[in-house]
């Protein structure tokens, strides 16, 4: 009898798993406003980011030359600057006033000052300078501008020395080892081109991955407060003995909603604009589950905050850009105050973006990192859980509000008989 009893209630936890996936997947599907966000959104918004950063870096930044020289020297420097990938030499003129203007007018980006005297103090072996004026506004200009020009007159530099040390009798081998006797050679890991595009937008789409789901869970919800059936599922009875089964449907219809959604903007959408890809596919999977699993869960968790569906929209809207500063993608993650730390923990998107990057990016097995894995486990068990109770308490609440107004309704009407 005990055994049949089981059966029974497995059978009943399956049909109404497939009840609530069924009509979770109804609603979405009906809302024309779920689903922009669940889908369009999803789409569009990666490709433009992907789009915008499809150049990886910046290159040919249009610059003044500003030579007071007028050397066959300085001149050799303004040909290298013209030659390095990062600086276009645009304009060369006679006074830094005239540069200044050009810059203002918008046809450079930054100046380049070549002193008088340049050749001069070269010749002689004093020390000299070059003055380099660039846009610190936009840091990508101004970290190529500044890197473009320190190559350049590091190799004149170099040029000049090792010319000396020929002249004074060291042989050309000698020469190059005393001006660079520990020669650095640097390697780019993960990320070859060192481009922006690249470092950003694979944890960039994980995110956005998340906040769609949120906002969409979180209008689903809205909309079933605004038709005062917080999406109770008929009948009520079986809701009651069974919300971890109704939970776990709802879920599982955003889960398969997105699976079309992770293989656009993690597989195709990678290939398409080269981002890194050294990780295994299945050790990718392994951390997708528990991941969208925690989100989904989160937002039915939360969704049962808002009575309208656009509180939803301008909550998480409105936490958006705090999750992108807390997940470590444009601060680093050490230098976020421990408390704030702390408080991002609530958004699984903490956890998984330096986890992701590190399998997908690094190419490390899932073993390194387990940690992680584990806390995104926990995570989406204690969120469906929370969220399992959370329904759970509204449902019966209106079961209690309309026994009250059906005891209300029949007070009305034994009154009029």
């Amino acid at each position: 009898m005990r055994f049949i009893n089981i059966r029974n209630n497995i059978t009943s936890g399956l049909e109404l798993t497939w009840f609530s996936l069924i009509d979770e997947l109804k609603t979405i599907f009906s809302d024309s406003g779920a689903m922009l966000i669940l889908f369009f959104a999803v789409f569009s918004y990666p490709l433009v980011y992907s789009i915008a950063y499809k150049n990886n870096v910046v290159r040919d930044i249009p610059v003044s030359i500003v030579d007071l020289d007028k050397t066959s020297v300085s001149r050799q420097l303004t040909r290298m600057l013209g030659a390095t990938k990062e600086i276009s030499v645009n304009h060369e003129v006679g006074s830094l006033q005239e540069a200044k203007q050009l810059f203002w007018d918008g046809d450079s980006k930054g100046i380049i000052l070549i002193p008088e005297g340049f050749e001069k103090n070269l010749s002689k072996g004093f020390q000299t300078s070059v003055g380099v004026y660039c846009d610190a506004s936009y840091f990508l200009i101004y970290k190529e501008t500044l890197s473009g020009t320190i190559q350049a007159a590091g190799t004149l530099s170099a040029g000049v020395e090792i010319k000396r040390l020929l002249a004074s009798g060291s042989s050309e081998e000698q020469a190059k080892q005393q001006r660079d006797p520990m020669p650095a050679k640097f390697y780019s890991l993960y990320n070859p081109a060192g481009s922006y595009g690249s470092s950003i937008m694979p944890g960039m789409i994980l995110i956005i991955l998340q906040q769609t789901l949120l906002i969409g869970i979180g209008m689903i919800g809205g909309a079933g407060k605004e038709r005062r059936n917080s999406q109770e599922i008929k009948p009520g009875v079986r809701v009651r003995q069974g919300m971890f089964s109704v939970v776990f449907g709802k879920g599982l219809a955003y889960f398969l909603i997105y699976i079309p959604n992770i293989a656009f903007t993690l597989v195709y959408l990678s290939k398409w604009f080269g981002f890194p890809d050294k990780g295994s596919f299945t050790d990718v999977c392994i951390l997708l589950v528990p991941y969208l699993f925690s989100v989904i869960f989160l937002g039915l968790m939360i969704s049962m905050l808002f009575r309208r569906r656009e509180h939803s929209i301008m909550a998480l809207v409105f936490f958006s850009p705090i999750v992108l500063f807390l997940s470590g993608l444009s601060w680093p993650k050490t230098a976020i105050p421990h408390l704030l730390s702390l408080i991002a923990q609530i958004f699984p998107s903490t956890t998984m973006v330096p986890a992701y990057l590190r399998v997908r990016t690094m190419g490390v097995p899932i073993s390194a990192v387990k940690p992680e894995l584990l806390f995104l486990l926990c995570q989406m068990i204690v969120y469906f859980l929370i969220a399992s109770a959370v329904y759970k308490i509204s449902v019966i609440r209106q079961a209690k509000k309309g026994m009250e107004r059906k005891g209300d309704l029949e007070s009305v009407e034994s009154g009029n008989g």
